[in-house]
């Protein structure tokens, strides 16, 4: 009996033990802060292999994808870069923010140029537009702001184009030398690099260069004419996605070779669809839907997921993941991680002012149905852009559009005057050519849909019904940009409190020995607690706002 007893006890004690190792695995697990790695690009659709598309060789992606969680349903809400990129850094939607017309001002990479001209437009109901920084409210912030709170080293290579000049709390580093390798022994980062070879403008810019694809083995969307000015452009697009490949090996290579890749939970997106007509700036999937991935390290959460995820969900995620709780404003929902929140059924997309042509279309999607609201009925889906008219099968489009030489399909895009709902029915009719919603049979659901849209659009507050001129003289009265004040500074015990005097800014500061005025923005650090004195050194000082004028820079010699 007492051996039988002894047993038990020892038993005991070992299957204890096990649950104690058990615990303290999970606890260190969920500790353990990864680094964050963006791999982004510009101006693709899902042309990838993974996604059924295996017209470009992408044998780096392909690797990447086989250990990745791998989504089918990833929206941006606006079909263009810039007021993406709003989305993306800040988890809101562009129309709620008033980042949705397509480019205020000249941020397109790094820290921008924060110059602002006259360039003569006009909005529909005639007020001035200028080239402007866009105020967003007080509240919202760039998300790496919160990583870097957090002890995370952030970077940003190169590109920003986000609608406003980027805050210098947002990044440590945000040139085109940033790299993760420049942060402190054991620091974990967050970095984005982002590849331009795929971007609309090299169709044209690559045009004399070799195919790597030949162009009668592309398969071409009932919506182009089968030509061979159009198998060109289209056999470019897929040759320069083989040129992006080859970047992404070179990432993942050195990643590796640092002895960082399970150590890094890697994202890879392209900011929206495109880049051939009808695809970016379209609020068809062909312009909305993005490919997405994530790879996670050791094997862990590959697979495949259907989940409808909008770019709003990105900053959310990413900082749930780094255990992190999103702030309450982003209207964003984390979908993985610490935070996670309950899987949406809609996502939302918006269509106004792209470069010089003005416009207001709504969409909301789920799994099943797309039904998009047209506000100017009176003009065709296509926006004469001149900027677009540099690719040689737009011209060709046109060309054949003015000979009646296009088909049912093809004609399409140029229709005029448009119904005020689209409706298309995304499994069966995944290019959206049919439209639905003349039949008697699909009112309900277009009724459903809009009442949910519409509700959408009142909750976020859509500043696409404010004229842009308007929109402009309420962030920069005057048509001036407003300036963030300098903090106040009290010196006490030893230590500088610093307190802001703009609502919503940020204090960053740099402590060196150069006691002038530094130009150079990189490496600036965000003010969260008390700066000890350093003998002999300067401190540097500064408030941001997003949209607002930096404050003039104050120099204290310590």
């Amino acid at each position: 009996m007492k051996k039988v007893f002894r047993k038990t006890v020892f038993f005991m004690m070992i299957l204890f033990t096990i649950i104690s190792c058990k615990k303290t695995w999970k606890k260190d697990k969920v500790e353990t802060r990864y680094n964050f790695l963006f791999i982004t690009n510009e101006d693709i659709s899902p042309y990838l292999s993974f996604y059924g598309d295996s017209t470009a060789h992408t044998p780096n992606l392909d690797k990447l994808a086989k250990s990745s969680l791998i989504f089918d349903n990833a929206f941006t809400p606006v079909g263009v870069c810039a007021p993406s990129r709003s989305c993306i850094a800040t988890g809101m939607y562009p129309i709620s923010i008033g980042t949705h017309n397509m480019r205020t001002g000249q941020d397109y990479t790094g820290w921008g140029n924060r110059i602002y001209n006259d360039i003569g437009l006009k909005d529909p109901a005639g007020n001035k537009v200028i080239q402007y920084a866009v105020v967003v409210p007080p509240e919202v912030k760039v998300f790496t702001k919160f990583l870097r709170e957090a002890g995370y080293y952030c970077t940003n290579r190169f590109k920003t184009d986000m609608q406003f000049a980027t805050p210098m709390s947002a990044f440590d580093e945000n040139s085109q030398k940033a790299h993760y390798k420049h942060r402190k022994p054991d620091q974990p980062f967050f970095s984005i690099f982002n590849s331009l070879t795929t971007h609309e403008s090299k169709i044209w810019v690559y045009a004399k260069d070799s195919l790597r694809i030949d162009p009668e083995k592309v398969k071409l969307p009932s919506y182009f004419p089968d030509n061979p000015i159009v198998r060109t452009d289209v056999a470019r697009n897929y040759s320069n996605i083989e040129l992006f490949d080859k970047e992404v090996g070179n990432l993942l290579d050195e990643l590796k070779k640092e002895g960082l890749l399970d150590k890094t939970i890697i994202f890879y997106f392209s900011d929206h669809g495109g880049p051939l007509p009808r695809g970016k700036r379209a609020i068809y999937d062909s312009g909305l839907r993005s490919p997405f991935m994530i790879r996670f390290p050791k094997g862990l959460h590959k697979g495949r997921t259907d989940r409808l995820i909008s770019f709003a969900d990105i900053a959310p995620t990413v900082l749930s993941l780094a255990g992190i709780k999103p702030p309450d404003y982003i209207q964003g929902r984390a979908f993985l991680g610490k935070y996670e929140e309950k899987e949406r059924n809609y996502v939302y997309g918006s269509r106004d002012r792209f470069d010089e042509i003005y416009d207001r279309v709504r969409s909301i999607r789920n799994k099943k149905y797309l039904l998009i609201r047209n506000y100017y009925t009176e003009i065709p889906r296509y926006h004469d852009i001149a900027y677009r008219k540099k690719i040689p099968m737009m011209r060709e489009l046109l060309k054949l559009r003015d000979e009646k030489k296009l088909n049912k399909e093809q004609m399409l895009w140029f229709e005029s005057p448009i119904p005020e709902y689209e409706l298309y029915d995304v499994i069966n009719d995944p290019e959206q050519v049919h439209n639905l919603s003349g039949k008697e049979e699909y009112q309900n659901i277009i009724k459903e849909m809009a009442v949910k849209l519409d509700s959408f659009l009142k909750a976020v507050d859509d500043k696409g019904k404010i004229p842009e001129g308007e929109l402009l003289k309420k962030m920069w009265p005057g048509l001036k940009q407003p300036l963030t004040l300098e903090p106040e500074i009290d010196l006490r015990s030893g230590k500088y409190f610093l307190t802001g005097n703009t609502p919503g800014s940020d204090i960053v500061f740099r402590i060196d020995s150069v006691g002038t005025m530094i130009d150079e923005r990189d490496h600036w650090n965000i003010y969260t607690h008390p700066i000890p004195v350093q003998r002999g050194k300067y401190l540097h000082i500064r408030s941001v706002r997003i949209g607002y004028a930096d404050s003039k820079e104050i120099i204290l010699k310590m």
